[in-house]
């Protein structure tokens, strides 16, 4: 039924809303938590941490080339130069993907993943298969992300550990000369900087 009277009719809550809120409710009951405490993890998981922090760096590496080198002689430092907190207080690395070499990451051993530049590691990073696979028949694992890369590229597969976490710098696509740093930003995804795509203009 239409709204007449241009009241806004609210969506109906989900059931994880609900369990979010009750645990919400808990915590700040028992005293286990503060709203200044709740209010400041909620802006740091919507606007300080996720992929965007890593497409920023990305773009700006490819805009500016001393960047780009402090960024791969010393991916924790440069964490620091772009104010992005380093949560997990690990190692970060970032390595180049160039026309003869293409890089990958994964962790073997459980769901090892930059948050802080990444974002929450989509589920099948997190995955058995992935995780077993992509360091046996990486060629054949990217084919089915839909990358499939020429005989002649150098696949280097990365696995991250407890104390090291890694990101992947993308080649710049032919065609972004013009483009400025922002507008770079919205070309690269999260699967770029883990290494299962390429950036593209589409």
């Amino acid at each position: 039924m239409s709204n007449q009277h241009g009241h806004h009719n609210p969506a109906p809550i989900t059931e994880v809303e609900y369990k979010i809120q009750a645990l919400e409710s808990i915590l700040l009951e028992k005293g286990l938590i503060s709203t200044e405490e709740l209010d400041g993890l909620i802006d740091l998981f919507e606007n300080q941490i996720g992929p965007l922090n890593g497409a920023k760096m990305v773009a700006r590496a490819w805009t500016d080339p001393e960047f780009k080198a402090r960024l791969l002689d010393d991916g924790t430092k440069a964490l620091v130069e772009c104010d992005i907190k380093n949560l997990q207080n690990t190692k970060f690395v970032v390595v180049e993907n160039t026309p003869n070499v293409h890089n990958v990451i994964v962790c073997t051993l459980c769901s090892c993943y930059p948050w802080n530049v990444l974002g929450l590691p989509p589920r099948w990073y997190k995955s058995n298969a992935y995780r077993s696979r992509v360091v046996i028949e990486p060629r054949q694992v990217l084919k089915e992300f839909g990358l499939e890369l020429d005989e002649t590229v150098e696949i280097r597969v990365w696995d991250s550990l407890a104390e090291t976490r890694y990101m992947v710098l993308p080649e710049r696509p032919e065609g972004t000369e013009s483009m400025t740093e922002d507008e770079l930003v919205t070309l690269i995804q999260r699967e770029a900087l883990i290494g299962v795509s390429k950036v593209t203009l589409n």
